[in-house]
C-alpha cells in the first residue's frame, strides 16, 4: 500500500489558480505535555454536516508551540536535503503545513495548495517508517495533534439521513466515499506506522493516546466510508495489542457502542470492523475465562442477532459467537439458548442465518450440553423444517450433513426423533419443494437405520395421532350438519 502511497506522490503538481493567499497557523503556548483535543468536537449523536468553510480552505486551531510559517503554503525541503540535526526542526514545520484543513467540496480550488499538502504527509510517512531517526517526544506530541485536527470531525449526515427515510435497507444503500480520503488515508497511514512502529515508546505514547483518543476513534467508526473503516480497524487493533492498559477500556466502549445500537439506533456503519477486532481479541483470552468476558457473550453479543440489519455483520457475529464456544464447550448451552430466544418468526432470510450459525455452535458443543438445550432447539428446528420458503426447510435439512452434529442426535434419538417426527412426514406428504421433499426422505431413512424400533413406534404414534385428528374432524363436520340443518328447520317452521 505504502509503495502505492510514493507512486501517487511524485505525480506533477497541478497549478494553483494563481491566487496568493496569507494562511498562518495560530501560535499557542504549548510546547510539550498531553494533548488536548477539547477544541475539536466529534458530534456522531446527531451526525452533523461539516464545519462551515469560511474561507477557501478551512484553518483549523493549533496547540503547536513552534513560530508559525509565514506567507502563503509552500513546499519545504525532503528530510534527505537537510542535516540530520535539521530534521526534527524540518519534522515539526511539516506537521505544520498539515494543520490545514482544505474544502474538497471544490476540486479546482486550491489545488496547488492540497497537493503540497498530500505530498508532505507522503514524506512524513515515510520519515516515521524508515526509523532512520527517532523522532523527539515534542514532535510526537505535535503530530497526534496533527492527526486529531485531520481526522475528528463531525462525518456528514447519513443516508437515511438526507433523505428523511427510516426505511432504507441498509445492505442496498450506496457506499459513501470521502472526497478528502486524499489527505485522510495519509494521516491514518501516518498514525498505524507511529502505533507499529518498534522506535514508539509505549511509556510515553499512551500519554497522548489516551481514552479520549481511543473514544473519538471509536466515533469515527460510524463513517460511512469503508475505506475508512478498515483503517480504523487495523489502528484500533493495533492500539489493543501494543497498549496494554488500554485493553479493558476499549472493550468497555465497543460494549457500550453495541448497547446503543440494539436497544436505541440499530444503525451504525462499523459493528462488522469492530466484530472483526472482537473475533481477534476473543481468540486470544487466557483460560478459565474471566466472568467479565462471558457477560459480554450474555449481554452483547447474543442481543447483537436482534437489530434488522444482522445480515451485514452476521458473518463476524458468528465467528465471535463460535469462538467463544471453541474457547470454553460449556457456553453452548447458553449460545443456543439465545440464538432460540432471538429466532426471527417473519424474516426466512435471518433464519437461513441462524440456522448455518446454529450448525457452527452445534460443532463446537458436546453431548452434555447439547442434552440441556436439544427439546427447545428441536422443537424450533422443527418449525423450520414445515417453513414454507424452502431455503428455511433446505437449511434445516442440512444439519443432517454435519456428522458431528448426526452423532449428537443419534445419541439422544429417543428424544429427538418423536419431536421432529411430524414435520418429517408433513414434508414427505404434502411440502411443495422437490429438494425439500428427497432431502426430507434421507433424513427418514437415516432415522430409521439407526433405531428401526424406534421409528416404528414414532410411526404408530403418528398414525393413532392422524387418526385422532379425522375422527375429530368428521364430528366436528357432523356437528355443523345438524347446526345447518336445525336452522332450515326452525327458518321453515
Amino acid at each position: 500500500m505504502f509503495n502505492k502511497i510514493m507512486k501517487r506522490g511524485h505525480r506533477k503538481v497541478a497549478k494553483s489558480d494563481g491566487t496568493a493567499v496569507d494562511y498562518v497557523c495560530a501560535p499557542t503556548g504549548r510546547s510539550s505535555g498531553p494533548v488536548s483535543t477539547s477544541n475539536i468536537v466529534v458530534n456522531h449523536a446527531s451526525r452533523g454536516g461539516p464545519l462551515p468553510v469560511s474561507s477557501q480552505f478551512q484553518q483549523l486551531p493549533a496547540t503547536s508551540g513552534v513560530v508559525p510559517l509565514p506567507g502563503t503554503i509552500e513546499n519545504l525541503p525532503m528530510f534527505r536535503d537537510v542535516p540530520v540535526s535539521e530534521r526534527q526542526s524540518l519534522f515539526l514545520r511539516k506537521l505544520q503545513i498539515c494543520c490545514f484543513q482544505f474544502d474538497f467540496s471544490d476540486t479546482l480550488k486550491m489545488v496547488r495548495e492540497k497537493e503540497i499538502k498530500r505530498q508532505t504527509l507522503v514524506e512524513l510517512v515515510d520519515f516515521i517508517q524508515s526509523g532512520s531517526s527517532k523522532i523527539s517526544e515534542t514532535n510526537q506530541v505535535e503530530m497526534i495533534q496533527m492527526i486529531s485536527l485531520n481526522i475528528f470531525r463531525c462525518l456528514p449526515p447519513a443516508s437515511h439521513e438526507n433523505t428523511g427515510s427510516e426505511n432504507i435497507d441498509l445492505e442496498e444503500e450506496e457506499s459513501y466515499l470521502d472526497p478528502s480520503w486524499p489527505h485522510l488515508q495519509l494521516v491514518y497511514e501516518l498514525l498505524l506506522r507511529y502505533v507499529v512502529s518498534s522506535d514508539t515508546d509505549t511509556k510515553i505514547a499512551k500519554r497522548y493516546i489516551d481514552h479520549s483518543f481511543v473514544l473519538k476513534l471509536l466515533d469515527l467508526f460510524d463513517s460511512e466510508d469503508m475505506r475508512e473503516r478498515e483503517y480504523l480497524k487495523t489502528i484500533l487493533h493495533r492500539i489493543y495489542g501494543k497498549f496494554m492498559v488500554h485493553r479493558p477500556f476499549i472493550r468497555k466502549a465497543i460494549n457500550n457502542i453495541f448497547y446503543r445500537f440494539i436497544y436505541e439506533t440499530e444503525r451504525h456503519s462499523g459493528i462488522g470492523e469492530l466484530l472483526e477486532i472482537l473475533g481477534s481479541i476473543i481468540n486470544g483470552f487466557a483460560l478459565p475465562m474471566k466472568e467479565e468476558h462471558k457477560l459480554f457473550l450474555v449481554r452483547a453479543l447474543i442481543p447483537l442477532h436482534k437489530p434488522k440489519p444482522v445480515a451485514i455483520y452476521h458473518q463476524q457475529l458468528s465467528y465471535c459467537i463460535t469462538q467463544f464456544v471453541e474457547k470454553d464447550y460449556k457456553l453452548a448451552d447458553t449460545v443456543i439458548r439465545g440464538l432460540l430466544k432471538y429466532w426471527p418468526v417473519t424474516n426466512c432470510q435471518k433464519e437461513v442465518l441462524f440456522l448455518g450459525e446454529l450448525e457452527e455452535v452445534l460443532e463446537a458443543t458436546q453431548a452434555p450440553e447439547f442434552q440441556r438445550c436439544m427439546v427447545p432447539l428441536f422443537r424450533q428446528i422443527a418449525r423450520c423444517l414445515n417453513s414454507s420458503h424452502f431455503q428455511v426447510a433446505e437449511r434445516a435439512l442440512f444439519l443432517w450433513n454435519n456428522e458431528h452434529v448426526v452423532s449428537l442426535i443419534a445419541q439422544n434419538r429417543n428424544v429427538i426423533l418423536p419431536i421432529i417426527f411430524d414435520a418429517l412426514e408433513k414434508n414427505i406428504q404434502s411440502h411443495w419443494n422437490q429438494a425439500v421433499h428427497g432431502l426430507t426422505v434421507n433424513v427418514r431413512k437415516m432415522f430409521f437405520e439407526m433405531d428401526a424400533e424406534l421409528f416404528e413406534e414414532c410411526q404408530r404414534q403418528y398414525a393413532e395421532r392422524e387418526e385422532k385428528a379425522r375422527e375429530l374432524e368428521e364430528q366436528r363436520e357432523l356437528m355443523w350438519q345438524r347446526l345447518a340443518a336445525a336452522a332450515a328447520a326452525a327458518q321453515e317452521g
